[in-house]
């Protein structure tokens, strides 16, 4: 009988992660869950996205940080690691802005943890969560190949920084890396920051929402089960590749709509038509538009989103309704 593979997951208690752990335990991995609990949002909320796996013979949970060296060696020590699946970091685009430091320990000091342990243990395979922040400010369909040389917040830089890490350890003690740049991720236990949530929330306190410049902006919004697939088709993607891997993978919707076209969508989601509307300045380190050319994950992991915004947000309002939690205040960010 073949070996069950084991795949650690930083920042697994989080939005994307909690949705990849249950996905990965569907699938018959093995999960070992690393998260801190930061408390850039609640640690509540995390804790109730995993609940549900701790019982499972599959799942381990690890509460722990990613800079915390020793914790490292001994998760690698117990377990026999196969893949890593790097989610953790300080999110958030705005507040990164004015705690820089704190996001260059986390995000790239963590990284470096991360990445030595998994080279002192003979771990070489790792699939990491970068963003499509670190293009910067462009327009038209964003390919790969794209100079990156100008991102606009500091969390965007580190999430390049990271990049360049992993194409360090690539060439240099042979890791094989897939990093996936990921567009807008919205869907079930997302974090209470982020447009949709932030919006549908405040609608149903009956609150005003508040955009930051204009409604025209546009996001490439693509839903979490969408890009949960893309994580799974990247470890497929290193079982079956040869060695000598390193790749920068989009993962989107490739259907950009705009600012304004998300909140009709959800005044038409909600069936409310008494929603006000608040425009203030633009924020520093927002970019303005995005939209992923995604032919290179359609060829390399058969990506193909299934999910339209129309029925990712019909079905977000549903779990919202459910399990959101009421009353969250106006969070100090727009988008991932």
């Amino acid at each position: 009988m073949p070996k069950t593979e084991t795949i650690l997951v930083t920042g697994g208690a989080g939005f994307i992660g909690s949705n990849l752990c249950h996905f990965l335990i569907d699938k018959a991995f093995n999960v070992v869950c690393l998260d801190n609990f930061d408390d850039f949002y609640s640690e509540e909320i995390k804790r109730n996205n995993v609940k549900n796996l701790l019982n499972n013979q599959l799942f381990e949970f690890i509460k722990g940080d990613i800079r915390d060296s020793v914790l490292l060696d001994n998760v690698f020590s117990k377990h026999q690691i196969d893949f890593v699946i790097h989610l953790a970091a300080k999110a958030g685009v705005r507040n990164s802005i004015f705690n820089t430091q704190e996001y260059f320990d986390v995000n790239v000091n963590g990284s470096i943890c991360l990445l030595e342990t998994m080279r002192k243990h003979n771990v070489k395979n790792l699939v990491f969560s970068s963003s499509s922040s670190v293009y910067g400010n462009k327009n038209g369909k964003l390919l790969e190949t794209e100079n990156c040389d100008n991102p606009i917040s500091p969390y965007a830089v580190s999430k390049r920084a990271v990049e360049m890490l992993n194409y360090n350890y690539h060439i240099n003690s042979n890791f094989n890396v897939v990093n996936l740049r990921l567009f807008s991720v919205y869907g079930k236990n997302q974090r209470p920051d982020l447009v949709l949530y932030k919006f549908i929330n405040l609608i149903s306190n009956n609150q005003p929402i508040e955009i930051y410049g204009n409604a025209d902006t546009t996001r490439d919004y693509t839903y979490i089960d969408d890009i949960v697939n893309a994580f799974i088709s990247s470890i497929e993607f290193l079982k079956t590749s040869d060695s000598n891997v390193y790749e920068i993978i989009n993962i989107g919707n490739d259907n950009p709509i705009s600012l304004q076209q998300l909140i009709d969508l959800i005044t038409k989601t909600t069936k409310r038509n008494d929603i006000k509307i608040v425009e203030t300045k633009f924020v520093k380190g927002e970019v303005t538009n995005t939209h992923a050319d995604i032919d290179k994950a359609r060829r390399l992991l058969n990506y193909k989103p299934n999910i339209t915004i129309d029925y990712g947000i019909k079905q977000f309002y549903e779990w919202f309704e459910k399990n959101g939690i009421k009353g969250v205040k106006n969070s100090i960010d727009k988008t991932a």
